[in-house]
């Protein structure tokens, strides 16, 4: 099957609202997607019904962010977390994620980001890059579900710094560093709660060599994989193992790595613009198979 089991809308950090993207996977020649935004799913209601209007398959979906502060790892990973669309109608259901995930993100942490920030490189900061101090209103207002990504775009554009300057303020190394996202405990003890299939999102994506846009401020694989035997404690289920910010060889060898310890393989483009993240041609997502026959089984419809 045609499918793209990881993908943004606006609702998260997204440049196509959800029925939008769902009509330009349609006319892609998609035949299975999933809407993945981070930590929320506000946008699967709008995306189910486009979804049945043009014919195509989606499967429910959220990409949470889990936070790791250790001596060899400070930072963020992600969670894709699928279920099925009857669970949308329990209301328990929807509560229960969303105090899941309200603790890693929201007002609180943009505005902690902020002040670190304007602490370490404001006009009067430690090391001086900003002309003017970073306003909360310039970071909220580009969408409802901040990210990093959006400090990046307000950094850029509202105050002219390059890349690098950018990654130097908000990467894991910035002295002005506050990961997101929730304990893994706290992800445990709802994964166990519920009929859901967890996927470690793109485990390979910051060991891709170069530049890339997909690479962004993740951890090398070596880290990932130190941090594995937990995430399986807490009920991972699956890889993301067709990404495009893996090579040849990181796919080979995350394939070889799910058939060991029992993990079903998914694939996605991690959409989320038509330049630096688009869409994966149809068909270039690998067999994903055994991820559809774990979905039927578990958490049917």
């Amino acid at each position: 099957m045609k499918a793209d089991l990881h993908l943004h809308t606006t609702r998260s950090d997204g440049e196509l609202s959800p029925a939008e993207l769902v009509d330009m996977a349609a006319q892609s020649g998609l035949e299975i997607i999933s809407v993945t935004d981070h930590d929320t799913i506000a946008g699967l209601d709008e995306a189910l019904k486009a979804a049945a209007d043009e014919g195509i398959r989606l499967i429910p979906g959220i990409e949470i962010t889990v936070s790791f502060r250790r001596s060899f790892f400070t930072g963020s990973l992600h969670v894709l977390t699928y279920f099925g669309r009857n669970l949308l109608e329990e209301r328990d259901f929807r509560e229960s994620l969303e105090r899941t995930v309200s603790g890693g993100r929201g007002p609180a942490l943009v505005k902690s980001r902020v002040e670190a920030i304007n602490r370490e490189f404001g006009p009067h900061g430690r090391e001086p890059l900003l002309e003017r101090p970073l306003e909360v209103e310039e970071v909220s207002e580009l969408a409802e579900n901040i990210s990093r990504r959006h400090f990046a775009m307000a950094l850029s554009r509202n105050h002219g710094l390059s890349r690098e300057e950018v990654s130097s303020l908000i990467g894991n190394d910035s002295p002005a560093y506050i990961p997101s996202g929730i304990e893994l405990e706290v992800l445990a003890e709802f994964l166990g709660g519920w009929p859901v299939v967890p996927v470690l999102a793109h485990p390979a994506a910051g060991s891709f060599p170069g530049e890339s846009h997909y690479r962004e401020v993740l951890p090398p694989l070596s880290t990932v994989e130190r941090l594995l035997p937990e995430f399986l404690d807490a009920g991972l289920l699956g890889l993301e193992v067709y990404y495009p910010g893996h090579t040849p060889e990181h796919t080979g060898y995350l394939l070889g790595l799910a058939d060991r310890l029992g993990l079903v393989v998914t694939g996605g483009s991690d959409f989320h613009d038509d330049v630096q993240r688009p869409l994966m041609p149809a068909g270039s997502v690998g067999d994903t198979s055994a991820f559809l026959e774990l979905m039927e089984g578990m958490v049917p419809g």
